[in-house]
């Protein structure tokens, strides 16, 4: 439960009320067909809602759900303020200046990972987005997205590094752990000095950050639970409500899973790879031995 709302987000405010608008229709013994029946709605709405995809949620909507589902005076107060927020605020990226440039599948997950606490990720190809510099991030869209005006490059670079801030938060920094193939290491974005300077980052990054662990999956290891490709597995405070939540992307889309099946076999795949991989200290060690080498 959010214990200040005042000073909550709108993406924490959209998955708390999900959670909890979920957790009042299970108690009421109800099935998603037959809320929708009642209330006329499409299936699609209610999933979203319950979900927190909406980027905002009419309170009339919430007052329907609680008075379907026979929710408690103080439950309702409660449910309403959620949605208030996410009326009356916009997360970062919700901005003229970003929204144009983020695809709907990434909007769902910076709602994620904005509200996260503890973020697991595996790379296979890119350093992780939330250990990338700016010059790599230039590279890397100016390369995937041919015909972008500088203008909508900034916006793609700005985005990149508006989500790192998480990392230096005063209260409560996301804690970052990230398991990089040793591919991504030798893999020249941009040349030597792009690729120097961002491996450097990252070594300072794990170093003078104590909510940052890097680990390295060097090619000696051979096969290893990582090799179907990236993933991001999202962890929040409060694991009781907020379920974790595994984030894939490939060339084509991006989305999250919520099925306790995919969950807990990524989460296992972390937990093995982070077994295999040697530890953050010899890690550090292979990044500086690659820096070396450029």
């Amino acid at each position: 439960m959010i214990t200040d709302i005042e000073s909550a987000t709108p993406a924490l405010c959209r998955l708390q009320l999900g959670s909890e608008l979920r957790q009042l229709r299970q108690a009421a013994g109800l099935n998603g067909r037959q809320v929708v029946r009642k209330l006329l709605w499409s299936s699609s709405k209610l999933t979203r809602l319950e979900t927190g995809d909406n980027a905002s949620v009419e309170p009339s909507d919430v007052i329907a759900l609680c008075e379907i589902y026979g929710a408690s005076k103080e439950k309702r107060a409660l449910l309403q303020g959620y949605a208030a927020v996410t009326k009356t605020r916009r997360d970062w990226w919700q901005s003229p200046t970003y929204r144009p440039v983020i695809p709907p599948g990434f909007k769902a997950y910076l709602g994620l990972e904005a509200t996260a606490n503890i973020v697991q990720n595996y790379a296979s190809e890119f350093v992780p987005g939330l250990l990338q510099t700016e010059a790599y991030v230039r590279e890397i869209y100016g390369s995937a997205h041919h015909g972008l005006t500088d203008e909508e490059l900034d916006s793609l670079v700005a985005v990149r590094m508006t989500r790192q801030e998480a990392l230096l938060r005063k209260e409560s920094p996301l804690k970052l752990t990230a398991i990089i193939n040793e591919a991504v290491l030798r893999r020249a974005v941009g040349g030597s000095k792009v690729m120097r300077e961002q491996l450097s980052h990252i070594v300072d990054a794990a170093t003078q950050r104590p909510n940052v662990r890097v680990q390295v999956i060097p090619f000696s290891l051979g096969l290893h639970p990582g090799m179907n490709g990236p993933f991001v597995v999202l962890q929040f405070s409060d694991r009781g409500v907020l379920r974790p939540i595994v984030y894939l992307e490939n060339l084509g889309d991006a989305w999250v899973s919520r099925r306790e099946g995919d969950v807990e076999r990524y989460e296992e795949a972390f937990t093995d790879l982070q077994a295999m991989a040697p530890g953050p200290q010899a890690s550090l060690s292979l990044i500086k031995q690659a820096i070396k080498e450029l």
